[in-house]
């Protein structure tokens, strides 16, 4: 229980990797931890799509960077994507797909794998590559992106938590 605990208060957003692939295996954890993330009613709406093919991974970092209007990576060198998506059909389908992107994240941390998520799924799965995309990976327009969860080893230290906000907890 303390270690749990513990990996919920240490995890943080890392932003430069290695490069190094995560193992399949590790992934396949990580990933079965999104997928016990809680939902709405228990409907289950997210997809978890797992890129690891660096062709891909740097054409959805493209993608990301456009919506930008960068040219940068801001998938900062990680090998592993995880995209979430979920059927917008589902009332709950934006805090669902927010709480398979927690899990995922913590769940890499206890796994001794770095993260971050990062934004944008939303716009490139709605613009006309992320609708191939989607039409490659078998989903309907139905499914909204909701995070990529960048995976990967840091290159680097992993930065220190910055203070906790005062003030944010009331007690009525």
């Amino acid at each position: 229980m303390k270690e749990a605990y513990e990996n919920l208060l240490t995890r943080r957003s890392v932003r430069a990797y290695t490069g190094q692939p995560v193992p399949k295996e590790t992934v396949e954890a990580i990933v079965e931890a999104g997928r016990y993330a809680p939902s709405g009613m228990g409907r289950q709406p997210c997809v978890f799509v797992v890129v690891q093919d660096k062709e891909t991974v740097q054409r959805l970092s493209r993608l990301n960077a456009a919506v930008m209007g960068t040219d940068s990576d801001p998938f900062y060198g990680a090998s592993t994507v995880v995209v979430v998506l979920a059927d917008r059909t589902v009332p709950t389908y934006r805090d669902d797909g927010a709480l398979a992107m927690g899990n995922l994240m913590n769940a890499a941390h206890a796994l001794g794998v770095d993260s971050c998520w990062i934004h944008r799924a939303r716009e490139v799965m709605d613009g006309p590559e992320g609708a191939k995309l989607r039409e490659q990976w078998g989903l309907s327009a139905d499914y909204e992106g909701i995070g990529n969860c960048i995976l990967g080893y840091a290159a680097g230290e992993v930065p220190a938590a910055k203070p906790r906000r005062a003030g944010n907890v009331i007690w009525a």
